[in-house]
This record gives structure tokens, sequence and C-alpha cells, in this order.
């Protein structure tokens, strides 16, 4: 099994780094050191989607962030991303998002964009080998100006894990698509006064200004949190495969760092806040302090 899973990873690898060139199931065979046809079964088996599939709907998200963030024309966007026609790209966009492309471009809206996770890095699926010890976390004040963040509730969840157990893992997509105010969508635990009876302690939203206006997709809600300051501990780089010792590693300095010493205490009233664990920059938290 481990040899199947580092098999469709390096596909998953192989498709990220072409993701603009045509991308042909012999390059996939050659990237899985398996024949096409077996390669093919390996992927649609821990992937859901055939590789066709799979870079289709990759292609459209990539497709999609481009005309949010930036003024190009409909045509370079669908040659781009290798759609042999304007007619085609705009078909198929319309048909995973819901939506016309130059609508769209014209008034972005929360979009559920595709986001491909590794095979490696499933639940359960982690290595057993032992990672290096982090021999560093950095810890930085920062503060954070007033805004609004548009979240999804779970109902009881308190991580990660059975937040995409109650809610599904594409709320990650959609937020993504919604241009962020700090760059990319967050996780939150939040106090208590934000909790609404029924609903969970750990949600996924993304922060937006405070004279956010725009569309708020459905099942989804805004809150609004007051400017706060924030101690940031961020990990050292970390393999992809290895997150889950990396996020334990700052959580074990978290546990034994007393703000008190920099002259702050914990803030109770403003949520943690946990970004994306990425391996080339480090895992980060944000805790409130006052």
């Amino acid at each position: 099994m481990k040899e199947q899973i580092e098999a469709v990873q390096r596909m998953q690898d192989y498709i990220e780094q072409h993701i603009n060139e045509r991308i042909t199931p012999a390059d996939l065979a050659r990237a899985s050191m398996f024949s096409p046809w077996y390669a093919h079964r390996m992927f649609k088996y821990y992937t859901g989607k055939t590789p066709g599939e799979y870079i289709r709907r990759l292609r459209l998200s990539k497709s999609a962030l481009k005309l949010r963030d930036e003024s190009c024309q409909i045509a370079e966007i669908a040659f781009e991303y290798g759609f042999e026609s304007v007619d085609g790209y705009q078909r198929a966009f319309r048909r995973e998002f819901g939506c016309n492309p130059r609508e769209y471009a014209k008034k972005p809206v929360p979009l559920y964009l595709f986001t491909p996770y590794g095979v490696k890095f499933h639940k359960n699926e982690g290595r057993n080998e032992t990672m290096e010890k982090v021999k560093n976390i950095f810890i930085q004040v920062i503060e954070k100006p007033g805004r609004k963040v548009i979240i999804k509730r779970g109902i009881k969840a308190a991580d990660y894990w059975t937040y995409c157990e109650e809610v599904g893992c594409d709320v990650w997509g959609l937020l993504t698509s919604i241009k962020s105010g700090s760059g990319e969508p967050v996780c939150l635990w939040l106090p208590r006064s934000y909790i609404k009876t029924g609903t969970s302690e750990y949600v996924q939203g993304v922060e937006v200004s405070s004279d956010y206006d725009g569309e708020v997709p459905e099942g989804f809600e805004i809150i609004e949190l007051p400017a706060a300051k924030y101690l940031m501990f961020q990990g050292e780089p970390f393999e992809e495969a290895d997150y889950e010792k990396a996020i334990g590693e700052v959580w074990d300095a978290i546990d034994k760092y007393d703000p008190s010493v920099i002259g702050y205490s914990w803030d109770k009233e403003n949520p943690r806040i946990q970004l994306e664990p990425i391996g080339t920059r480090g895992y980060i938290e944000l805790l409130p302090i006052k």
C-alpha cells in the first residue's frame, strides 16, 4: 500500500508542476513508475477521480483564481490552462462552477474550488519515521485590525479532522475563492461568546475587511472581530508528510510559553487562529494576547 500511495503522490506532484502543459497517460505512468493502465487504476482508487477529471478540475480552479486577481483575456486563460477553444473552456467553467467566466471576471463570487490533498497526507496515512526535532520556534507579536470573517460552523468539531467529518473538506476550496485580507483562509477556535448553541468551537473562514459587503455563500455567516494583538508561533520548515509532528512541536511550545515574560496575558475574548500547514514556511498558529 505504501508503494502505491507514493506512486499516486508522484503523479499528483507531476500534475501540479506541469499543470500548464500537456499531460499524457505516459507522462503520469513514468512519474508513477508503473504501467499506464495500473497508474490510472491506482490514481482513481486513491483520489476518487480519474487523472483527466483531476487535471480538468485543478486547471479550472487555478484559472478562476487568475480571473479573480488579474486582468486577463478569457482566450488567454483558456489556452494557458490547456483548453483547445474558448467555447470549450467556457462550457467547462460553467459546468464546474455554475457561472460564465466572463461574468465571474467582472464580478467574482465565492466558488467551490477544487483543492486537492496529497494522498500521502490523508489522516492515519502519516509516516512512522521519526522526524528530526524542531530546533526553533519563532515567536512574534503582531496586530490584527478590526475585520469581518466569513465562517462555516460545524456541530461539535474541536479540530480539523472532526470538522471535515461534520462539514466536508470542500469548504476550504470555497474559502480560497474569496479574496482574503490576510492572503489565505484561516481555521479558528472561537471563544465562548462567538459560539452559537449547537455549533462547534472550531470553524473555517476567511478574513475580509470591516466594510465587506460582498456575497456570503449559503450556509455561511459573517462575524465581526475587533482589533487585537496576537502572538504568532511559527515552526521551522518541515517535510510535508511530517505535518502532524510539526503541529505537535508548535503546540508543545505554546503549552510551555508564558506570555507574562513579555508583559502580556492570554486573551480569552478573541479566537485562536490556525493557518494551513505548509512545509516550506513551517506550521503557524496565532494566539490572542492582551
